[in-house]
């Protein structure tokens, strides 16, 4: 208690003195961040069981995802405190299910306006269709940019009501192509702060996406950019600082172990740069889900690292209590909660519903919005395209090669008449699994192909064929230790070796049982995206450009199921690799 002695008289008798109450010192602000990232338009349930460990140390799959289960979650922690926001860190759209990705994905864009999203840092997918969509998402409106006719299920788009932003993303100009940051205030009088959020995608975007969907825009540096924002952001009067980035980690720790066990991923040389000032990194792009408190592998950088898996199936609840007199964080706490909603029988088995962990009710009004958009897609999903002998799945093996691709890349060769199809293993994105009677509808193919790329037709020599192939292992961010194989179509083959030096790793290639001749040019058909060096595979964009049939991926894949009958499943021999030991 503070004290203040008046003067008294000398002649007066007694001694007295008077006490003021001390100034009320403000309490710390506890700001709730509500995060998540990679929702992927994930509208309908995804039927995902996300691993899990209930009480009492059972290992458990807890169903979870859809919108209308989401939207009553992040109610849910809202309600918990006035000063919330939610955020997400990239590939809010594209890449997404028949319902949402039919509809140029303004059913999901929709429904964040319901949910109340706030912020959302753009992702690579969020350029999947080319910035003057991507403008549109924002804004909102009918302008065509795509093959896709916007605006089908409804007579207007509104836009998004909340902020994409882009700090590294640049236009010829000079200005960014979103806002680079936000600026958020909580709280009243002298317990008000204000949160600073810097929204960011991956630096290597251009080479995830068509060249065409990134022309004019340059991307800029994760961390430098970062770093650049920070004092700008604390000279309007931060007192917490937020990052929003589309890029991730990987652990080997339970998604809410706060150790970072076995961190690794594209981000931890970026997290290694930044200002200690910031405190919060909410990243995505890797589909994990970990809170990592980073202070335990830099001492000097004490912010928390977030992640909520994909496709609605978590959220982040991220506390940051903040002191208004000293204007910092004075303590930071996260956990990822699991958006349990209903069970789902796959042909795996079933999922059901595990009491341990909390269920959510659907949200009315975004279930409304989801269950219209159903009935809009059912007509075009529900079409039988054909009958398949049985599950074509994305698994692979202990070659690289699976049946799914090598389906999709047949269906390409047949589609443009090539000599050789390649198909990229991170373009299949749903298994496709018939029906009992083995029928097989065009939102299943949809679902493997949701891209919408156009086939190119490139001229090869077989030199050119064997370094595209040594790309799947040194190229970029392919590596021996994470190969990125390439689907191969039928009657071509080839065998492969690790423990060979590089250039020197791919060994004996055929076409229809005949040695592939170094100097003659081959017909290779690939996806506009790997015809332009998509997923590191640079050596395609010195083929040579050839005439043909250009047909979009979707409509080649349907055109394999048109010969009627039962298609048989491709085996998946047409790679081998060497260094593995035979099985005896």
């Amino acid at each position: 208690m503070s004290v203040r002695w008046l003067a008294i008289p000398a002649l007066a008798a007694l001694t007295s003195c008077a006490t003021v109450p001390p100034a009320r010192q403000a309490a710390p602000v506890e700001v709730k961040i509500i995060a998540f990232n990679d929702f992927h338009g994930a509208l309908e349930p995804p039927k995902i069981g996300v691993p899990a460990t209930a009480p009492g140390g059972a290992a458990v799959k807890v169903p979870a995802g859809g919108a209308a289960y989401f939207a009553s979650a992040v109610a849910r922690l809202r309600a918990a405190n006035p000063n919330s926001i939610t955020v997400s860190a990239g590939d809010l759209i594209s890449a997404s299910p028949f319902v949402s990705s039919q509809f140029l994905d303004e059913p999901t864009i929709l429904a964040m306006n319901m949910i109340g999203l706030d912020l959302n840092a753009v992702g690579n997918h969020e350029f999947d269709r080319g910035p003057g969509e991507l403008l549109r998402m924002q804004n909102g409106g009918c302008a065509k940019h795509t093959n896709r006719q916007p605006c089908r299920a409804d007579a207007n788009f509104p836009g998004a009501r909340f902020r994409f932003l882009a700090a590294n993303v640049r236009r010829q100009g000079g200005d960014t192509l979103f806002p680079a940051t936000a600026l958020r205030s909580f709280g009243k009088g002298a317990a008000r702060v204000k949160v600073g959020f810097i929204g960011l995608t991956l630096k290597s975007t251009p080479t995830l996406v068509v060249p065409a969907s990134v022309a004019g825009l340059s991307f800029e540096d994760e961390a430098a950019t970062i770093n650049a924002q920070v004092p700008r952001l604390k000279a309007q009067g931060a007192d917490a600082i937020v990052v929003l980035i589309h890029q991730g980690l990987a652990t080997k720790v339970d998604y809410n172990d706060k150790s970072c066990g076995g961190v690794s991923g594209d981000l931890l040389p970026i997290l290694g740069k930044l200002d200690p000032a910031v405190d919060l990194v909410v990243s995505g792009h890797t589909h994990n889900a970990y809170v990592c408190d980073f202070r335990s592998m830099d001492p000097a950088r004490p912010f928390l690292v977030t992640s909520a898996g994909r496709s609605g199936t978590m959220l982040t609840d991220i506390r940051l209590s903040i002191d208004p007199k000293s204007h910092r964080v004075s303590a930071r706490a996260a956990d990822n909660l699991i958006v349990q909603g209903e069970g789902f029988t796959t042909p795996s088995g079933e999922t059901p519903i595990v009491p341990a962990f909390q269920s959510y009710a659907k949200d009315p009004r975004v279930d409304e919005l989801v269950q219209r958009y159903v009935a809009a897609a059912a007509p075009i999903s529900n079409r039988v395209v054909g009958r398949i002998a049985g599950q074509a799945l994305r698994a692979q093996t202990p070659s690289g090669e699976s049946v799914l691709g090598d389906l999709v890349a047949d269906a390409q060769l047949r589609a443009t008449g090539a000599d050789i199809a390649f198909m990229n293993q991170y373009g299949l994105r749903a298994d496709l699994v018939p029906a009992s009677d083995g029928s097989v509808t065009y939102g299943q193919l949809y679902a493997v192909a949701p891209f919408g790329n156009v086939l190119q037709l490139k001229g090869l020599t077989g030199r050119q064929l064997r370094a595209l192939l040594e790309q799947q292992f040194a190229s970029g961010s392919n590596t021996v230790q994470k190969p990125n194989m390439l689907m191969v179509s039928r009657g071509f083959s080839y065998r492969y070796d690790l423990t060979k030096p590089e250039g020197q790793r791919i060994i004996d290639m055929q076409l229809n049982g005949v040695p592939i001749d170094e100097a003659r040019t081959y017909r290779v058909s690939v996806s506009n995206f790997l015809a332009t060096g998509g997923d590191n595979f640079t050596v395609l964009r010195e083929g040579a450009d050839l005439p043909g049939s250009s047909p979009e991926d979707i409509d080649a894949f349907e055109g394999l199921f048109g010969g009627g009958g039962v298609l048989a499943l491709p085996e998946p021999n047409r790679v081998t690799r060497s260094d593995l030991p035979e099985k005896r």
